[in-house]
């Protein structure tokens, strides 16, 4: 029986991809027998049913008139001192460097070093938060300092030692999607509500922040539509939502557009579409991409971030400069337009998301690392290749 672990998981519950990682991780390690707790301030939103090994600690925040602002890295802080000595964890793995892995850190010095402390960077950390001087600092502190530290993309590993000079090793765990949730549903039906039978469907998921680049989907529907009968979907909402809509309404495109709002199933929307476009300025992986692509739907993207390393040009996708929306729209062009192409496509993409980001290799390498850091002996059955990827 292999040793059970007591992982306690910091996250950003309801934003991003990180939160999302951080929540199907834990998951994951609470089906493998190990007891995970997320120490949050508030529940995560992709927690889902109950699981006798997954507990929630809320953090409360106490808005005393003599703060100007409610201190809530302080409020984590002691928290995760708390159920550190409460429920006797072994280590925090804390994702995003500020607040989290700082906050740990703190909780660490509180209980006398008695937890080791991972840190997953996810990018905004590094790609946003570094570039601040007030913050960079605090940032290498915290990556210095933590037993043990991942980064979602090489690119991001790459990013992190020339903006923030970082000699310390950074293991590669790249983000994975649980092959039990995401693969091609049958959504005949469904599709049927947003495309008739001779259009195709392109989509788009982010946050509309202007890194997403979001009017550049626009555009490349735009030019799309003119050749190939196609909708939209928008999945999301964001800042840029109201530039989007407004360009939707001056190019004559709102009745092929379908604004779908903040969805927690993207899987079966994913299925029924034909094409991801990410057109983003910046992106340390592509979790969305990853998505499509474990759903047999190929990604045209720009050629930023980490996104290179997860899809293959020509083969799980195609990639362009950032901003070259022609170039974009010629490769969706001839997706919708060369069947053999896509079939290949498609199950290229299906080949890849199952066993290069196969949720179970991706979870033991994490296992992996705790058992490194915690410097206890790696059990047998950690040591053999997964069989079910």
């Amino acid at each position: 029986m292999k040793e059970r672990l007591k992982i306690g998981i910091t996250c950003y519950p309801t934003l991003g991809g990180s939160g999302v990682v951080a929540t199907e991780l834990g998951k994951l390690l609470a089906e493998k027998g190990h007891e995970v707790h997320f120490i949050t301030h508030s529940m995560p939103f992709r927690l889902g049913k109950f699981d006798k090994n997954i507990f929630y600690h809320e953090v409360e925040v106490n808005d005393y008139y003599v703060f100007k602002y409610p201190p809530y890295d302080l409020s984590l802080a002691s928290k995760l001192a708390q159920v550190i000595q409460h429920q006797e964890l072994d280590l925090l793995h804390v994702h995003y460097a500020i607040p989290h892995a700082v906050c740990a850190l703190l909780a660490k010095q509180m209980v006398n070093d008695r937890i080791k402390v991972v840190t997953t960077l996810h990018g905004t950390d590094i790609t946003v938060l570094a570039q601040d001087e007030s913050l960079s600092d605090l940032i290498r502190y915290a990556i210095n300092r933590s037993d043990a530290v991942t980064a979602v993309s090489q690119d991001l590993i790459q990013e992190t030692r020339n903006l923030l000079s970082i000699d310390k090793p950074i293991d590669l765990a790249y983000n994975f999607v649980d092959k039990r949730v995401y693969y091609p549903r049958e959504v005949a039906a469904l599709r049927k509500e947003f495309a008739h039978p001779d259009e195709k469907i392109l989509i788009h998921i982010s946050n509309f922040r202007p890194v997403k680049r979001v009017t550049d989907v626009v555009e490349i529907f735009d030019r799309v539509s003119r050749d190939v009968p196609s909708r939209l979907l928008f999945v999301g909402e964001g800042p840029e939502l109201s530039k989007v809509l407004c360009q939707v309404k001056e190019r004559g495109l709102l009745d092929r557009v379908t604004f779908c709002g903040k969805q927690d199933d993207v899987a079966q929307l994913l299925s029924l579409s034909d094409v991801m476009l990410l057109p983003s300025e910046k992106e340390s992986f592509g979790l969305v991409a990853l998505e499509a692509m474990a759903c047999g739907v190929p990604t045209v993207s720009s050629n930023a971030g980490g996104i290179p390393e997860l899809i293959t040009h020509g083969e799980t996708g195609f990639l362009a400069d950032i901003g070259d929306v022609e170039q974009m729209a010629q490769y969706v062009r001839t997706l919708l337009t060369d069947h053999a192409l896509y079939e290949r496509i498609k199950e290229a993409c299906l080949h890849r998301a199952r066993y290069t980001f196969c949720n179970d290799v991706i979870t033991r390498q994490y296992e992996e690392i705790y058992y490194r850091v915690l410097e206890r002996p790696l059990p047998d059955e950690l040591k053999m290749k997964p069989m079910n990827c």
